[in-house]
């Protein structure tokens, strides 16, 4: 079996990361159920970048507008098309807390077109794809999607599907470690 790649930035400590973002990461680490979220750990090597990051990440995520499950949706999508095991592994978890099903959170794998779906959800799904793979959306996915919810939401939509793929890219390209949890 071959071991997984070593992370291109290794998780920062205290000196690495100053005592703001240590504090920080400790509390997010603690939230997220593990002693290590090393996704903060090695971002808080930042300073205040990082804390801008956060400002903006939180605003979508879980501070937006957008129903806390269909959040998880969009990012189980993504973390989905984009591989990104350490998104998967901790969206699992929390659309289970936002209501999500684990059948519904398998059933993101198969995409807009499983069965099962709402149309809503179908939507927002056929968008994530469509983004994604296209870096835009044709007016048909639009006006589905428009169908479903105001001009707030629809520009938070297309920010959070790529605040997500950008952040599994990074956590793909720095080779961030997978999170234990407790």
């Amino acid at each position: 079996m071959d071991a997984a790649p070593l992370p291109r930035v290794s998780p920062g400590r205290l000196g690495e990361l100053g005592p703001i973002n240590w504090v920080v990461w400790q509390v997010l680490s603690r939230a997220s159920g593990t002693d290590d979220a090393h996704l903060f750990s090695t971002l808080g090597r930042t300073g205040g970048l990082f804390r801008g990051w956060l400002h903006f990440s939180g605003k979508l995520m879980p501070g937006g507008r957008l129903p806390r499950a269909e959040a998880e949706l969009v990012i189980l999508r993504v973390a989905h098309l984009r591989e990104c095991d350490y998104e998967t592994d901790h969206h699992r978890r929390l659309g289970r807390k936002a209501g999500l099903t684990a059948e519904e959170i398998e059933r993101v794998a198969a995409g807009p077109t499983a069965e099962g779906w709402t149309p809503r959800q179908r939507a927002l799904l056929a968008t994530v794809d469509q983004l994604v793979s296209t870096r835009t959306v044709d007016d048909a996915t639009w006006s589905g999607l428009a169908a479903h919810y105001d001009d707030r939401r629809l520009i938070e939509i297309v920010l959070l599907i790529n605040q997500y793929e950008g952040l599994a890219a990074t956590i793909t390209t720095l080779r961030i470690d997978r999170d234990t949890f407790a």
